[in-house]
């Protein structure tokens, strides 16, 4: 049996099956089917060229199906490709369930309200060479990363970074990112790269940060960190050519659950212990495959949930409707709460098929997502401006 072929084959099947019937994480196979379904989940191009195309290939040309376990080893990449067939043709559709719930959260004919000038440069098509090619690449030539900016007294995991065009725009929006893990783990310039190298390559500022940990820190350690970050922007930004009063944060996971948090608590000065006097506010929150419950205490106040109200800022919410951590029923529910209250727009795009950390590649999917959430901060921003105009 031609083993060098068999183990990249085996690789790619497992990880299409997880893909396909992903195991809750806190089961015994629940941690290795999160890891090998999501590569297979957002990557199925490059696992089906790289790791079955190819090693298919080589083997045939060096004579190594030669016997019952070769030909059975084709066998199961034939059914894997058949698998990650599947898995593609639910990602290729995202893009146009994405752009429904668009419409569902913004309104029929949102886009002829948009202001010409913020709406110039709006994908309609995803990138394909750098999905099919460059998947896991996420610098961009055009912008450049100021890493290890301290924004608190907490050491390393008071440092963030900032991306900005090279060109340095003046005027620009800020997103701020929060990655996720557990509120344990986890660091600065690792989650949805693709989304702030695009936004910083179109002219935003950017910035991706660390905060405290547990077991160290505990909630509100973590918001009072981002609150920090939301100041610490808002004093120094401008040396970037940022323009603070346009102001998105975002987060994924756990930076999901605190960047809700902070968009549902502006300049409460409970979370802001010795900058009480700082704007905090948020002009919107984009919440990727969060969490929605309460902290691991289960403490009064730590859930989005308990803060939901009428003066809410406009939120774009994606969920993936497989994922493995927090049920969808989790995100669906938290925005059909937020719909009823807030006066602001929400969107909720539920990924079909979707994993829990979906942010990490150039994938149809994820570019998909990008494309929408610059779309809707474009017609948050287009809103505003008509509101501030005489």
């Amino acid at each position: 049996m031609p083993v060098g072929y068999l183990i990249p084959v085996a690789l790619v099947a497992l990880g299409t099956l997880f893909a396909l019937r992903p195991v809750p994480f806190e089961r015994p196979l629940g941690r290795p089917s999160y890891y090998f379904g999501l590569a297979a989940n957002e990557l199925p191009f490059a696992a089906f060229f790289w790791l079955l195309l190819l090693p298919t290939a080589l083997a045939f040309a060096q004579g190594d199906i030669d016997s019952a376990g070769g030909w059975a080893i084709v066998a199961l990449a034939a059914a894997t490709t058949s698998g990650l067939a599947v898995i593609a043709h639910r990602a290729l559709g995202d893009r146009a369930r994405i752009a429904r719930a668009l419409d569902q959260g913004l309104g029929a004919g949102w886009r002829a309200t948009l202001d010409a000038d913020l709406a110039a440069g709006l994908r309609r098509r995803p990138p394909l060479a750098r999905i099919l090619f460059l998947p896991v690449l996420k610098r961009r030539p055009d912008v450049r990363r100021v890493a290890g900016l301290s924004y608190g007294d907490a050491g390393r995991r008071n440092l963030l970074d900032l991306y900005h065009h090279r060109s340095r725009p003046q005027g620009a929006p800020v997103m701020i990112h929060l990655h996720g893990g557990h509120y344990d783990g986890g660091h600065k310039n690792s989650q949805s790269l693709p989304l702030l190298y695009h936004l910083a390559s179109r002219g935003w500022v950017c910035v991706s940060a660390n905060y405290r940990l547990r077991p160290q820190a505990q909630h509100p350690d973590h918001l009072i960190d981002l609150k920090k970050i939301i100041a610490w922007v808002r004093e120094h930004g401008r040396d970037y050519g940022a323009d603070s009063s346009t102001l998105f944060v975002a987060g994924s996971s756990a930076g999901g659950h605190m960047a809700a948090l902070a968009a549902l608590t502006p300049n409460d000065p409970a979370f802001q212990p010795g900058f009480e006097d700082a704007d905090t506010s948020v002009t919107g929150a984009v919440y990727l495959n969060g969490w929605y419950g309460p902290y691991f205490n289960g403490e009064p106040g730590s859930s989005p949930l308990d803060h939901i109200g009428p003066d809410a800022p406009p939120f774009f919410v994606a969920h993936g409707d497989l994922d493995p951590l927090v049920p969808v029923t989790d995100a669906r529910n938290f925005t059909d709460r937020l719909r009823q209250t807030s006066n602001a727009p929400v969107v909720y795009a539920e990924l079909h098929g979707g994993n829990h950390a979906f942010d990490l590649y150039h994938s149809f999917r994820f570019e998909a997502l990008i494309d929408a959430i610059e779309a809707f901060t474009v017609q948050v921003r287009s809103q505003n401006k008509k509101t501030r105009q005489p």
